[in-house]
This record gives structure tokens, sequence and C-alpha cells, in this order.
């Protein structure tokens, strides 16, 4: 019999040929609930997750067979490593394909929230603009100001190269000095007070959990804009709202929410935010990209070599 392969959900732009002439398939026309996914894993020998998709000691623990986890994306918060570690797990992700692609949705985030690109659409389309005002809805330049990357991975450095066409002054806070030519490192208060515009970058961890709280965004340059590609509990919600209603800070771009797809009332009611579904590796370049390096993995590890993108 073929070993057993768990898809947790459909792969985007998946070509599964070459998976099914090695395993046996199971899943992957609609997404698992948590129970299905818990039964479905059983005898799997390989899992096929996203982010939606948590892995921990209690799912692991129902599956004895298990020996590669393959995960779809960049982002591991929704693993339990320790739990993978333990019961000798090859883990794998997508890293760097993402990164293009999530620099320029952070990008399209930051200059639509800079030049209120949305809240314009929004008030066309509603029948609102019924006469020309020079003074009306005006933005925030983006060419020449000071952009602050909180967090310079791959993703955060590939922001701040595109940032040099604008003429920006880049700042960035990281645990290392990265020697990125035009980026200055900083620690994070002063980032985030010199900087007009600030996006985030970071690994989900204990350490970023609510890193974006009400005292760091009080600490913000008034009129100031927020934008996360990052993941949604960097942020402190309500914190983020109270500081856009009050005008504190001009605007904020999002594509990552704490509780997805459930977005906070108050962000809905906002004109001053522009709201993206978790869209910062959504090209259909990146995605079948992905979809190519996961199928490359779980076919790699099978055939007894060694991964190419190791969670370590």
């Amino acid at each position: 019999m073929r070993p057993a392969l768990v898809l947790a959900r459909p792969l985007p732009l998946a070509d599964l040929g070459a998976l099914a002439g090695r395993f046996e398939l199971r899943g992957g026309e609609v997404a698992l609930s948590r129970a299905e996914l818990g039964v479905a894993v059983r005898e799997a020998e390989v899992l096929v997750v996203t982010y939606l998709d948590r892995v921990d000691a209690a799912l692991l623990e129902g599956a004895p067979r298990l020996r590669h986890v393959a995960s779809y994306g960049i982002g591991v918060n929704h693993l339990d490593l320790g739990a993978c570690r333990a019961r000798g797990l090859c883990v794998t992700n997508t890293p760097d394909v993402v990164t293009a692609a999530t620099a320029d949705h952070a990008w399209a985030l930051l200059l639509a929230a800079a030049r209120r690109v949305a809240e314009g659409d929004r008030v066309i389309r509603a029948g609102g603009w019924t006469g020309v005002d020079p003074a009306w809805m005006l933005g925030t330049e983006v060419s020449g100001k000071t952009l602050g990357l909180v967090g310079f991975g791959r993703i955060g450095r590939a922001v701040a190269q595109r940032a040099a066409g604008f003429g920006m002054r880049v700042l960035y806070a990281a645990p290392r000095d990265a020697a990125v030519p035009g980026a200055r490192r900083v620690d994070l208060d002063a980032l985030l007070t010199a900087s007009d515009l600030v996006s985030l970058h970071v690994p989900l961890t204990p350490a970023t959990d609510g890193l974006m709280d009400r005292a760091r965004l009080a600490r913000m340059k008034p009129g100031a804009i927020l934008v996360n590609t990052a993941r949604g509990q960097v942020v402190d919600d309500a914190a983020l709202a109270e500081a856009l209603a009050s005008g504190r800070l001009a605007a904020a771009g999002l594509d990552v929410f704490r509780d997805e797809p459930r977005i906070p009332e108050a962000f809905l009611r906002l004109p001053n935010v522009v709201l993206t579904p978790h869209l910062g590796s959504g090209t259909r370049e990146t995605r079948a990209a992905m979809t190519r390096m996961v199928i490359d993995e779980v076919l790699r590890v099978a055939a007894g070599d060694a991964p190419r993108h190791p969670v370590p």
C-alpha cells in the first residue's frame, strides 16, 4: 500500500499528479475541520497544511505514523515545533518565494493608506463626488519621508529596496545589523518616534505578540501611518482603532488580523483603514510557486533526500 498523505485544504493552482503517483491522497477537495483533520491523520505519513491549520501535540498524538509536516507559507506560528521535534518529524515551509509579492503588497497598502485610495473609491461609488474642491480628501506624500521597518528579514529588506525609488530615509528595528546600504538600524522606540510610515515585518512569537501595544502606538509620530502584513496578533486592535478614530494616526493598511477571517468592527467603521483579506502572497505566480515548493519538498523527503527548506 502507498503511504497516506493528507491535505488539510486545497492548494492553489495545484497539479497533484506527482504526489498521486507516490501517495494515497486524502483530503484536498475542501478545507477539513479540526475534527475531520484529526481523523484523516491517523494513518498519514505526510500532512500538508497552511497557516490556518493548527498542528499541535493533541493532533500529533493521534498520528503515530506521521513523518513529515509540509506547511504552505512562511509563518510557523500555527505549528507546535516543540511537539514536532519531540516526535522526530521533518517540518518544512515555503520561504523566499513569498518575499517579492508580500513586499509589493505592503507598498500597495502603504500608498493606498497615504493617498486615501480606498476611501476615494468608496466615495465615488456612493455618489459622493459632486464637485471639484482642491482642499478635499488630502492625503500624505510618501516621497522623501521616513519609513520605519519593524523587522528586517527578507520581506523587510525587500520593502526597503522599493523605498529607494521614493527617495525615502529608511530606519529598521531588528536584533542584528543587516548592513544594508541606505538603511539604518535603530531601537524600536526611536524608530516609532522618527518614522512617518511604519511597516511591520516580524514573525509571530511570544516576544512579538502584542508588540504594537497602546504605549508603542502612542510613541508613533502624530499623523503617521501603520501597515501590517506580518500577523494580526502583533498589534493591539483596540488601541490602534482608538488612535485612528482620534486622528492621532492618519491611517492604517492592514492585511492580517488576530482572528481571521473575523475583522474587528471598529476597523470596518473607520474610513482611514485600508483592509485586505490576507493577500500578502496572493499573486498567481507566488501561490503557484508555493504549491510547487510544497510538492517538491514532499517528494524529496519521501525519496530520502534532505529537504531544501527545513524549519529549524
